[in-house]
């Protein structure tokens, strides 16, 4: 069989050691296909950003890099523009035909927080080959709002799958005509495309672009920030906006996002000709993000901007993305928005949690 595990079969996983934590992995770090992860006691402000290559532990490189380090016991400030590597509570002792990927969460891409998981060995951020055995790590850089966190905070998740289970184009128009993955026609090229929205219904309010000089956040507090101390609102009439180089941003998809029980789904880069602007960190969508099964009537993808190099004009229904679908190894027991805390089902433009409403 190919395909992710579902929640069940990541708690078989914790139960037989494949995955351990230190301390004991709680029930409530499991998603419905994927496991969050947690930040461990102290974080190492390092020089630059590093991966440890094909012959090095992470511990190894890290004495090359390493300035100091911070006790993270009482909670403590991750600065601005500066990066961080922080050893996570979880380690992995995978079977060969079992690899693993990871991502940051929602509030953390929204947070504009770039967070990336490292191995030992690894040759790249976020993957982890089948086989691997040993620690794993959280490298922290905060892009736009310095922010505070304490040990057991869950900033990205990663998620096991076995074989290849990604849909082919083919089997993605399959899918949407048995069970639609967008409100009204699918483009689907390398995945299933969707554009950007700069003509919302009832509104001129398009996006939010975070402010350059902010207080610190502590991740903790939810619903707690007033966002006109932190975001700049962007608004339009002609449906288009001007992304300035370096700055980041908050939009939303002009589709409405279905993901059935038996899929899951990951964000993944338009083709880099369409402009320079990345327009994601945080990717994975969990079985019934959206989907009626789980409550939901379409749920909007929240798109993290940043622009490259040279001011970009965007435009309303330009394709900014792709969604790749994977193919779940089992039904996941618990879904998306049914019975667990899902702070986006449903979405629209929505900041990260930690802002009021």
């Amino acid at each position: 069989m190919t395909g992710v595990y579902a929640n069940q079969q990541i708690e078989n996983m914790i139960a037989d050691g494949t995955i351990s934590g230190r301390p004991d992995i709680e029930p409530v770090q499991i998603q419905p296909a994927s496991l969050d992860l947690r930040l461990g006691t102290v974080a190492y402000r390092v020089r630059a950003s590093f991966l440890a290559g094909q012959d090095s532990t992470v511990a190894e490189r890290l004495r090359e890099f390493e300035m100091h380090r911070i006790d993270l016991s009482d909670g403590a400030v991750l600065e601005k523009g500066c990066v961080y590597l922080v050893p996570l509570m979880e380690s992995l002792d995978l079977p060969d035909d079992l690899s693993a990927a990871a991502n940051a969460k929602s509030s953390t891409g929204r947070l504009d927080l770039l967070t990336r998981m490292i191995t030992d060995g690894g040759t790249e951020f976020d993957r982890v080959p089948g086989g691997y055995t040993g620690p794993l790590y959280a490298e922290i850089c905060p892009r736009s709002f310095s922010v505070l966190v304490r040990p057991g905070m869950r900033l990205n998740q990663i998620r096991f799958r076995r074989g290849d289970a990604m849909l082919s184009d083919a089997e993605l128009v399959d899918l949407h005509a048995r069970s639609p993955l967008v409100d009204g026609p699918a483009v689907i090229q390398d995945g299933l495309g969707f554009s950007v929205d700069l003509r919302p219904n009832g509104t001129d309010l398009v996006g939010y672009r975070a402010k350059p000089h902010t207080g610190v956040i502590d991740l903790d507090r939810i619903g707690a920030y007033d966002p006109v101390d932190f975001w700049e609102e962007i608004r339009t009439g002609d449906g288009r906006i001007i992304l300035d180089p370096g700055a980041f941003y908050i939009l939303v998809s002009r589709e409405a996002v279905h993901i059935p029980p038996s899929y899951a789904a990951e964000m993944a880069p338009y083709l880099a000709m369409v402009g320079e602007f990345r327009v994601h960190y945080a990717g994975f969508f969990d079985p019934g993000f959206g989907h009626a099964e789980a409550g939901g009537a379409g749920s909007r993808g929240v798109l993290e901007v940043r622009c490259h190099e040279a001011p970009f004009v965007l435009e309303h229904g330009q394709v900014v993305g792709r969604l790749v679908y994977e193919r779940m190894e089992q039904v996941p027991t618990q879904l998306y928005g049914a019975g667990i805390a899902s702070n986006y089902q449903g979405q629209g433009l929505k900041l990260a949690k930690h802002f009021k409403s």
